[in-house]
């Protein structure tokens, strides 16, 4: 090897261990910066106090737990997305001494990630910025993956209140689907609701 050659290559050993430590702090630097960020809104639910309620339909029980709920929360409006029919769900909130106009039906929603982009402007045009989340404790692993991204995207801090029940968790595949349509709609304004329809019930 020559001397000019030995030079060489050296030169372009030390340029890749100058792009690998730029590279290692770039990283770095993001995980840092997303450390922060995270901590920072840890922090912020911590002291921010929720405004309303926010039930996601799919199960009886989560209005009569919502209902109970709101007993010892007497000042928080209470919004139920697509729930139960209104006849049962008025009497579930009548019967435990809720007033009619503290209770809000919605019924947009047709999936777990309709029942947050169909509310979530709704509540940052009233200056909510903090809810409840209600929801059965095996639907709270994805409902939590679609509040981070759709509620966050909006500036509106959750805390998870899980309904007991006896089901298992569901499977990690629908948690990852939804928490893609989730950005979908947060980058398009789409859901992706008619694309997973078709998925389910194709044309022939």
């Amino acid at each position: 090897m020559t001397l000019r050659q030995a030079v060489l290559g050296k030169k372009r050993s030390s340029q890749r261990s100058g792009w690998g430590r730029a590279f290692r702090q770039m990283i770095l630097g993001v995980t840092l910066l997303g450390a922060v960020g995270f901590g920072y809104q840890q922090v912020e639910s911590l002291w921010q106090k929720p405004q309303a309620v926010l039930v996601l339909g799919g199960a009886t029980e989560r209005e009569e737990f919502a209902a109970e709920f709101a007993q010892t929360h007497p000042h928080l409006p209470i919004w139920v997305s697509s729930g139960s029919n209104p006849e049962y769900a008025e009497w579930v909130f009548s019967e435990a001494g809720i007033p009619a106009d503290r209770v809000h039906l919605d019924y947009q929603a047709v999936d777990t990630v309709t029942n947050f982009t169909t509310l979530v402007d709704m509540l940052k045009a009233q200056g909510i910025t903090s809810v409840y989340l209600i929801t059965s404790d095996y639907h709270m692993r994805r409902a939590q993956v679609i509040g981070e991204i759709i509620l966050g995207s909006r500036g509106i801090d959750f805390k998870p209140i899980a309904v007991p029940s006896h089901e298992a968790n569901e499977p990690i595949e629908k948690v990852v689907r939804d928490a893609a349509r989730a950005v979908l709609w947060v980058t398009t304004g789409n859901t992706g609701a008619d694309w997973l329809q078709r998925w389910k019930h194709p044309i022939h």
